[in-house]
């Protein structure tokens, strides 16, 4: 583990691995700890960079103001301080949000780009969810937030196997570096106040849309048009998949990214 300053906030990071870079950015309410299921079978072709967003893991003060913008900014300066001249950047869900602001506002030090599970804006819906789960996240017993949040985001098939999803509610339960409730909330306020459609014209990078066909919060209409939008993008349909790819078909998932990295 590795620690960069920016300001007042301490970002912890994480390398695993050599090759051609790749940063993988995480989602709402997650850290890089979400990236387990397939940062192995990534190292073994990647150097593997892991960042906890603001807001999120070991990056701290956890409760720091946030914005998709400044997450970027972010990842752009941890780049720059590895002193490495371009990455692949790969990010699920807000991490896509963050990826794909990066594109935008940084070319020079994006390579390829992987979005999975996102939009380049959240709908009314999405946002009032999102809310009430922050709302929720004081209020009730963890594990049942937990419980609640998986209805979302793993397929109707996940639920078939009840001990795996008892053992999972179990590991996010005891999980020791947890977001605080004003953590996520920036989190939340970030994903709403963000909208990027309009500048979709303006990435350059490659990029990988993988979207699955069971997603709840972003339904696979959402991938095909964010990739429809950019002019080098590949739009990849995950049957069976719901939000949470990365954690859920991790071999497809590797398998994807691989492909299109290279």
């Amino acid at each position: 583990m590795a620690t960069l300053r920016r300001g007042d906030v301490e970002l912890n990071y994480e390398i695993r691995g050599t090759g051609r870079p790749l940063l993988l950015v995480a989602g709402l309410a997650a850290d890089s700890a979400y990236w387990v299921p397939v940062v192995d079978a990534l190292a073994a072709k990647y150097r593997v960079i892991l960042l906890d967003n603001r807001g999120s893991g070991r990056t701290t003060p956890l409760d720091t103001a946030t914005s998709i913008g400044t997450m970027a900014d972010d990842c752009v300066a941890l780049v720059r301080h590895l002193d490495l001249p371009k990455v692949h950047l790969a990010g699920h869900s807000m991490g896509g949000m963050i990826v794909l602001d990066c594109a935008i506002r940084y070319p020079d030090v994006v390579d390829r780009i992987v979005l999975t599970a996102t939009a380049p804006v959240s709908s009314a819906r999405d946002n009032a969810l999102f809310a009430s789960w922050a709302t929720l996240f004081s209020a009730i017993d963890r594990a049942l937030w937990f419980r609640n949040l998986f209805f979302w985001v793993f397929s109707p098939r996940f639920f078939d196997d009840t001990k795996a999803v008892d053992a999972l509610v179990q590991l996010a339960t005891a999980y020791p570096f947890q977001q605080s409730p004003a953590a996520l909330w920036n989190q939340v306020r970030a994903i709403a106040a963000f909208d990027a459609t309009k500048s979709l014209s303006d990435v350059r990078a490659r990029t990988l849309v993988l979207a699955g066909t069971d997603d709840l919060l972003f339904p696979i209409a959402d991938g095909a048009a964010l990739a429809k939008a950019i002019l080098h993008a590949t739009f990849a349909p995950i049957e069976g998949a719901a939000h949470s790819i990365p954690v859920e078909f991790p071999q497809e998932f590797t398998r994807r990214v691989v492909d299109f990295l290279g």
